[in-house]
């Protein structure tokens, strides 16, 4: 599932995240969501979030909800 829907991304989701140094590659950072920084109901390039280890991206990939 994509994440530039912020209806779809909440707190507590397993994510793929694209974090700003990496946009140029595309590497995806996996993680759960702590905290939603996009503010708009949608972003063509993702939602902002935080995850729970305090890194930083773009949702590229829904996976599933945490535990």
């Amino acid at each position: 599932m994509q994440g530039t829907q912020r209806s779809s991304v909440q707190v507590g989701l397993r994510v793929k995240i694209v974090l700003k140094k990496d946009q140029r590659t595309g590497s995806l950072t996996e993680g759960i969501v702590k905290k939603l920084l996009t503010k708009s109901p949608s972003h063509p390039h993702g939602i902002k979030v935080q995850l729970e280890d305090g890194q930083v991206g773009r949702v590229k990939e829904i996976l599933a909800h945490g535990d």
